[in-house]
């Protein structure tokens, strides 16, 4: 059997624990093939959700839509679409969903790495500076080491549509659309993406990502060990295309 890349959240049965507000649906963990992340996507109902924890891992969420409250260690922060969240191994956090609509979170845990002082729970992807991977290709860093993360980095990458050459990062990659269409070309495998597919990359692995069109594509992506993702190495047995990027 062909090692599988890409999953589907709607093909992925959802659990909720009694009394819980969340539906929780694991897409990659070791079982899965991602050994060092773990990917969940959450789906919180109104209501104040149940206390959540990891001694041994940090949480990098990322709100994809709704509104909420964060309450983590005592002390509440508010969530809005697009915000990044850091939430330290060890530490207690619940979300409370004022409704009437569901708030809808990302989650990637890494091995705890602890923090080096410049902690922020919070990062608001409007407050974060547009760079440039190439030239057709932008991102956001959110919680990574200016947060104070050192166990992985959380970006958010736009890409316009294209398709760049082929390449591979040195880290360990989960990536999770949050808008538009295209397909993933890995593997010997192409892959259709859509709002809600998520891809896993091993180090090294040689991989695009083509975005169809006609709008962007928004990929939250998030690796291991912490770097910087327009590090890549092209592999010199693609065929050159246009500009173009991928991630």
């Amino acid at each position: 059997m062909s090692r599988k890349f890409v999953v589907a959240e709607s093909d992925i049965e959802g659990v909720r624990a009694a009394g819980d507000t969340a539906v929780e649906k694991r897409l990659w963990d070791r079982s899965k093939g991602s050994g060092v992340l773990v990917q969940r996507v959450l789906r919180f109902a109104p209501g104040r959700s149940h206390a959540r924890t990891d001694e041994q891992r940090d949480d990098l969420l990322y709100v994809v839509s709704g509104h909420g409250t964060l309450a983590l260690e005592g002390s509440e922060h508010a969530l809005e679409p697009e915000d990044g969240v850091f939430v330290l191994a060890g530490e207690t956090w619940q979300i409370d969903n004022p409704g009437p609509d569901e708030l809808l979170v990302v989650s990637v845990t890494a091995p705890a790495g602890g923090t080096n002082g410049n902690r922020r729970v919070v990062v608001r992807f409007a407050e974060q500076p547009e760079l440039r991977a190439d030239a057709k290709r932008s991102f956001r860093y959110l919680v990574n080491e200016s947060a104070g993360c050192l166990a992985a980095t959380q970006f958010l990458g736009i890409v316009q549509p294209c398709r760049a050459p082929d390449h591979s990062h040195s880290y360990d990659e989960l990536g999770y659309i949050v808008d538009g269409n295209g397909w993933a070309h890995l593997g010997g495998q192409s892959i259709p993406l859509r709002p809600g597919s998520s891809f896993h990359l091993p180090p090294e692995q040689v991989h695009c990502i083509e975005n169809t069109g006609p709008g962007i594509m928004r990929i939250l992506g998030v690796f291991h060990p912490a770097g910087d993702p327009a590090t890549r190495t092209y592999d010199e047995a693609a065929s050159t295309a246009e500009g173009g990027s991928s991630t």
